[in-house]
């Protein structure tokens, strides 16, 4: 029966009987804002297939929900979610237009089946060109590549980066700074590769990007960011120094009895965690069959999940299991940058991004994670700084940073680096802005009802 039910679940999405059953059963989603006194309360119930769960998590991650408990269950072909989320202030989410947003885009089949409009949850875009850069990552690098960027004539519309275990991999949507579209002259792509890519000439670890076409651009950054890793060499979680506490545990064991294997993973509480995990998952073609996330005392987060492989086989083999917990560390710890948090919000303008990461780098600092997004002629960008060292960033040192950068609005968001609070209060007012802590939340409370940029690629 467990065969048949896997079986069942791995059915080809382009077979008539499939696209049948969903019709027949379309995803069914209710929000309650009644049946919990603090939460907004979202059930999702859909035709179970290989990553149905992580559409779902993704929705609430993009609209920044914080997740205060949840839990899921597979029934034969049948899924079924429960969270109960809140806004970022704690409060119910009662705003109209987000829970249309929601039940909108939980209902529509294409959401989890992409191949219904043609492109397997990737799309080209007529707006802007996408790049996406992977390799090794050493000071100054970002810098090097915007400089390049602004020379060649391209505005960057927005990009996120991502660094972990001397790696590093961006996605950058860029466009034309004349036309204001999409870069589509093939001659002048191939010369945009080609000078990114002699940055990275002289530096280990050099590999060339694989063919793909404009199906290869996702439309998620931050799924794409994950794959981009997780395919990269170097994409392993760092060793810890000897007699250091580690910051994630993962635990792979097996549940015989049931033919599933249980994964539990205890790390730091933070935002979009539950994502991280679950894209993971998917993405090493595991199917969670049920599953529960849960807090821990001292901001900690607990998580377990039950899988099978997409096959409908459990965790097999030693090497299999260790690869599974390398990879889930890897994709916890690299979106935790542990660092100084500046936001940057001025007016936009052509060579703007180049000219805040070269103050950047002459002031000595490193970018370990960068959020950059511009619309209607304002750029806010987010960036994660620290000494190359890891030393704290000095209360001058952001002084020196917001005189250079001019008249934009610098913000001190976070400075876990300062020593004591009241350096960390020196740092904002010095920089001219009040501290504002970075929001971790209780992304999950108790439940538990179970026990050198070195690829460079250019897509219009």
């Amino acid at each position: 029966m467990a065969l048949m039910a896997a079986a069942a679940a791995r059915m080809d999405d382009h077979d008539e009987y499939a696209k049948l059953v969903r019709r027949m059963n379309p995803p069914r989603v209710v929000i309650d804002n009644e049946a919990s006194d603090d939460a907004t309360v979202i059930r999702v119930d859909s035709v179970n297939s290989h990553g149905t769960l992580l559409a779902v998590v993704q929705v609430i991650a993009d609209l920044n929900l914080v997740i205060q408990k949840a839990y899921f269950s597979s029934d034969g072909n049948w899924f079924m979610d429960v969270f109960n989320v809140t806004d970022r202030d704690g409060n119910k989410v009662l705003d109209a237009s987000t829970i249309s947003y929601i039940q909108k885009t939980l209902e529509a089949d294409d959401w989890y089946y992409p191949e219904a409009r043609n492109t397997v949850g990737i799309v080209p875009s007529e707006d802007y060109t996408s790049i996406e850069l992977t390799g090794t990552d050493r000071p100054g690098l970002l810098s090097e590549v915007c400089a390049v960027l602004a020379a060649m004539g391209c505005a960057v519309q927005s990009a996120e980066l991502w660094t972990h275990n001397t790696r590093v991999a961006a996605v950058v949507h860029v466009t034309d700074a004349k036309t204001a579209g999409a870069i589509e002259d093939a001659a002048r792509i191939a010369d945009i590769s080609a000078r990114l890519g002699n940055l990275l000439r002289g530096q280990s670890d050099v590999r060339a990007g694989g063919g793909a076409g404009a199906g290869s651009l996702a439309l998620h950054k931050e799924r794409r960011l994950h794959q981009m890793m997780f395919d990269d060499r170097g994409h392993a979680a760092a060793a810890q120094p000897d007699g250091a506490a580690p910051r994630t545990e993962v635990s792979v064991t097996p549940c015989a009895e049931r033919g599933y294997t249980v994964v539990v993973v205890r790390c730091r509480d933070r935002p979009k965690l539950l994502f991280d995990t679950v894209c993971t998952i998917t993405d090493m073609h595991y199917v969670v069959h049920h599953g529960t996330v849960s807090a821990e005392p001292g901001g900690g987060a607990y998580q377990e999940y039950y899988i099978r492989h997409v096959d409908g086989h459990a965790v097999r083999c030693d090497d299999e299991r260790q690869r599974l917990v390398r990879c889930l560390e890897a994709a916890i710890e690299r979106r935790t940058a542990e660092g100084l948090e500046l936001e940057v919000r001025t007016g936009d303008r052509a060579g703007l991004l180049s000219d805040i990461t070269r103050i950047f780098r002459e002031n000595g600092l490193t970018i370990r994670r960068a959020e950059i997004s511009s619309s209607g002629g304002e750029a806010v960008d987010t960036f994660y700084l620290s000494d190359p060292q890891g030393l704290p960033v000095e209360a001058k040192t952001i002084e020196a940073i917001r005189a250079q950068i001019g008249e934009a609005t610098l913000r001190v968001k976070n400075n876990p680096f300062a020593a004591g609070d009241g350096a960390a209060r020196k740092d904002a007012d010095v920089a001219g802005a009040g501290t504002t802590a970075f929001i971790f939340g209780n992304l999950f409370k108790f439940y538990r009802p179970f026990q050198s940029f070195s690829l460079v690629k250019l897509y219009s």
